[in-house]
């Protein structure tokens, strides 16, 4: 025992004392609380410019729809150029993005079309820096520790949707424009931080580029039984368990509480992932991880159906927040599994694949629960949201008894 601590000491210390990977975790936190900036003050900026909730819809759907079309040709763009250098042009252009916004917004002069022009840039941008940093990763990562450094990344991401939102709603109360300068600032850090990131192991020569080889990635997915039920069990049960887009129904009509409740709500699935992140940072899957993901999706599903039923609001955040917890185990194993199964060279596709199943679950995903809700009431959508995650994960088990059997990660 003391020798299983000891080792899980040393390894959370190399990780911490590795500068790539340090690098690259400020890069990419920076990236994400400039993202969950955005979608306070940009949110907050277009309904009090157009009074629309179908505005606001919209402005989700502008950038959806570039970075869908572009992301094969991101994807390959990622794999035959230097990842840093795309990264780093991506928060560039983000980054312009954001001073043109509080340059306008300081003016007083913004409109919603300018807005919704910028949004745009911001999907064209994502489209091309996701799958180049998720191609990244395990070549910063320490050799052997990619999965305790996967967790430290998603921890990462949490800490931005956590602290993203309060920073955006703290500044715009000081002035409408000091937001976007905040997200112009953070996007500059992160260029900064991925521009200094040196490799210690240089990338695979990608093809040339043909037209066959920008869709190779879902061909490589598609003949690879145990990533393909990686990423669709991912897709399904996103797509099926997004009860937590009914929250604010929840908070004021089910729960009887105010508006801090809901935040406290919100809060609660990354407050539990940002712990359970810390606790995968020190200690790996030994065995049997393939199993151990169809458990994290299993008890997600039934902690969807805990806070589908509940009507006490501790025992919704207590539900709630494992609901964070299982789902950062499960996407932990997803993503160290993607990496170490796909060749160097075709990680930015496979990267480009696994980002467009993950934002069509998650857009379709608030979208399903939005219908079924108002077809079927709340209570009723948010069940069957989680009845149906347990079986899209028994089914899964299944049809991919490959995914099943995978025993260890490293």
């Amino acid at each position: 025992m003391a020798s299983d601590q000891s080792l899980a000491q040393s390894g959370a210390a190399t990780l911490t004392r590795h500068p790539p990977l340090l690098l690259y975790l400020c890069s990419r936190s920076f990236s994400e609380f400039s993202c969950q900036i955005a979608t306070v003050a940009v949110g907050w900026k277009v309904y009090e410019l157009t009074g629309s909730a179908f505005y606001l819809g919209l402005s989700g759907l502008v950038q959806f729809i570039p970075s869908a079309l572009l992301v094969f040709v991101a994807g390959h763009a990622a794999d035959r150029y230097d990842r840093r250098r795309v990264i780093q042009l991506c928060q560039y252009v983000q980054g312009a993005g954001a001073v043109y916004l509080a340059w306008r917004s300081m003016a007083g002069s913004l409109t919603t079309p300018e807005i919704f022009t910028v949004l745009a840039v911001f999907g064209v941008a994502t489209a091309f820096e996701s799958p180049a940093l998720s191609a990244l990763l395990p070549g910063v990562a320490p050799n052997g520790m990619l999965q305790r450094a996967t967790a430290l990344a998603t921890g990462a991401m949490q800490m931005g949707t956590i602290a993203g939102p309060a920073i955006g709603g703290a500044a715009y109360a000081v002035a409408p424009a000091a937001p976007f300068a905040v997200m112009a600032l953070f996007w500059l850090g992160a260029a900064l931080c991925g521009g200094a990131i040196r490799m210690e192991r240089s990338a695979a020569k990608a093809e040339s580029p043909t037209f066959a080889e920008l869709f190779a990635g879902f061909g490589f997915v598609w003949s690879n039984p145990v990533i393909l039920g990686t990423i669709s069990l991912d897709l399904f049960a996103v797509l099926l368990g997004g009860a937590t887009a009914l929250l604010p129904i929840y908070a004021r009509d089910i729960l009887q509480a105010g508006p801090w409740a809901l935040g406290v709500m919100r809060a609660a699935p990354a407050v539990e992932a940002l712990a359970m992140t810390a606790v995968l940072a020190r200690h790996s899957f030994s065995r049997r991880v393939g199993l151990l993901m169809f458990k994290a999706v299993l008890a997600f599903g039934a902690a969807t159906i805990l806070f589908a039923l509940s009507r006490n609001l501790p025992v919704s955040i207590a539900a709630l927040a494992a609901m964070g917890a299982a789902d950062t185990v499960s996407v932990v194993i997803r993503v160290s599994m993607v990496q170490l199964m796909t060749p160097d060279a075709m990680r930015g596709r496979v990267g480009a694949v696994n980002f467009l199943f993950i934002n069509a679950s998650n857009q379709l995903g608030e979208f399903e629960s939005g219908i079924a809700a108002s077809l079927l009431g709340v209570v009723p959508a948010a069940l069957l949201g989680g009845i149906g995650t347990i079986a899209v994960a028994l089914i899964w088990m299944r049809l991919f008894p490959a995914l099943r059997r995978v025993d260890r990660l490293e």
